[in-house]
């Protein structure tokens, strides 16, 4: 039976592991998960906010995620939207979920991320 989602992975390519601290810590106000040694060795990161977890694992022959995406619930939308923007990430709302706020970002490797809030 399944219980919950443990986390999402998402992939990178080798060496951008700086440009992922930057944004998923300092934009998105994650906080960097230590993976451990056998792991670390392989390249990546892991970060986290709250139950959210996300893995960003390095691929020989990367391409960014462009269709496939984690949703992310957030919280006052409106202020985390003008965050990202005004920290230089890039917002494009879209309003084509009935009942929900919701916008997309590209990390710097081009994954793409929804963004939503529930509608009261």
């Amino acid at each position: 039976m399944l219980a919950a989602v443990d986390h999402v992975q998402l992939a990178a390519p080798a060496g951008s592991e700086g440009a992922l601290r930057v944004y998923y810590v300092d934009v998105l106000g994650m906080v960097e998960i230590p993976k451990p040694p056998v792991l670390a060795a392989r390249g990546g990161c892991w970060f986290g906010a709250g139950a959210v977890q996300l893995h960003l694992g390095v691929e020989e022959d990367f391409r960014p995620a462009k269709k496939a995406h984690p949703g992310l619930r957030v919280t006052g939308i409106e202020a985390y939207a003008a965050r990202l923007k005004s920290l230089g990430a890039s917002v494009t709302w879209d309003e084509d979920l009935p009942g929900y706020r919701r916008f997309y970002s590209e990390d710097p490797v081009g994954n793409r991320l929804e963004f939503l809030e529930p509608e009261v």
